[in-house]
């Protein structure tokens, strides 16, 4: 039977079975680091596994950001009784806030100690890293601008109209994306939207980071490819990504597992001097909390709204460069990934801080939060 601690690994243990596991992270590591708080079962015992292969087990969503009380009064239970429990959606399942302390230390401790990545994603990522390093400073972008993106967020900004159509009807043949009709215009002045390439471009010079430092691009193929990166690249020439650093053969394995390439590009985004992400999906989420673990090392956090007007502003000719480039650096001051209590929202978990952003309960110095 699974202690209540056991249960809320839920959130990590059932990426066994839906996001192959172990061709991403160091199983043995995995399995040894967590000894004594949770035991870890390679494969169900064979009674218990035939009647999982015939279809006779209990599979649910468990309800989002639920407390401890919902694990061990419902979710426990259940274990008990069918034996074999199929989780079929963990991510934000587990509440950010007033959990046990013993339970957010345990979080801490899977993020930044008992998941790492497969020896070989872990060597070609210090390959990279070294390439950059051998070069000077490095930017890492993580630019959310991928055709499947683009479609479900039903942001065209840029596109030309036979793009926007594209992307329409990828939207509408993906039945499980439920917004169909989206108007791109209203979301992003909503700050809804990732940011264009042309609009990053103005940004990063506006905060005036050096023309020379090499932005390493984080992210799947940009759509419309070198015309959409063309304002970004003439902005800053040494734009690079893994496929221009490494040789063909490095990559031969990781081509078609788009898992293990956003794994390299995690490790990077690690370990640059700047980050800098587009859009706040999961990845970003992580890679901020995991650099504020590390010592709060600078992650620029945009205000997508704010920017959005300030540029379309810029553009228009209301706004002059100078002015410009103040108010975006003003805006921002507060926003570069330094220690920061946790937004706590009453019955409104959906609106607070995501733990993973920010980890308080991980700091190694929890005076930086004493001191708010």
């Amino acid at each position: 039977m699974l202690t209540p601690m056991a249960v809320c690994l839920c959130e990590y243990l059932v990426c066994f079975a839906f996001s192959e596991f172990q061709d991403i992270f160091d199983v043995e590591h995995f399995i040894t680091s967590l000894r004594g708080e949770v035991r870890i079962l390679r494969e169900l015992p064979p009674r218990m596994k035939q009647r999982v292969e015939v279809g006779m087990f209990h599979s649910m969503p468990p309800i989002s950001w639920s407390d401890i009380s919902y694990y061990h009064n419902q979710i426990l239970p259940l274990i008990q009784k069918h034996k074999v429990l199929h989780l079929n959606r963990t991510d934000a399942r587990l509440a950010n806030n007033g959990l046990p302390l013993d339970i957010q230390k345990l979080r801490c401790r899977v993020n930044y100690a008992s998941l790492k990545f497969t020896p070989q994603i872990e060597e070609l990522g210090r390959q990279v890293i070294r390439i950059l390093r051998k070069n000077g400073p490095f930017l890492v972008l993580h630019l959310r601008y991928e055709m499947d993106m683009l479609a479900f967020s039903g942001c065209t900004e840029g596109c030309t109209r036979e793009e926007a159509d594209e992307l329409t009807r990828m939207r509408y043949a993906y039945p499980w994306w439920k917004e169909k009709v989206i108007d791109s215009y209203v979301k992003r002045k909503d700050g809804f939207c990732p940011l264009t390439p042309e609009e990053i471009a103005l940004v990063l010079r506006a905060l005036e980071i050096d023309r020379s430092m090499q932005i390493y691009i984080a992210a799947g193929e940009i759509y419309g490819g070198k015309r959409r990166m063309a304002s970004l690249t003439s902005a800053y020439p040494n734009v690079v990504r893994k496929e221009t650093l490494l040789e063909p053969s490095d990559l031969r394995f990781f081509q078609n597992h788009s898992s293990q390439m956003a794994a390299l590009d995690y490790l990077v985004s690690l370990e640059s001097d700047i980050f800098v992400p587009t859009y706040d999906g999961n990845m970003a989420k992580v890679v901020e909390g995991h650099r504020r673990f590390m010592g709060f090392k600078k992650t620029i956090l945009l205000d997508r709204k704010i920017i959005i007007d300030l540029v379309d502003r810029y553009k228009s000719g209301s706004l002059p460069w100078d002015e410009f480039s103040k108010l975006v650096k003003s805006v921002h001051a507060n926003r570069m990934g330094s220690a920061s209590r946790r937004t706590v929202i009453p019955d409104k978990p959906k609106e607070e801080d995501y733990f993973y952003a920010n980890p308080q309960e991980c700091l190694r110095d929890p005076n930086l939060l004493r001191a708010l």
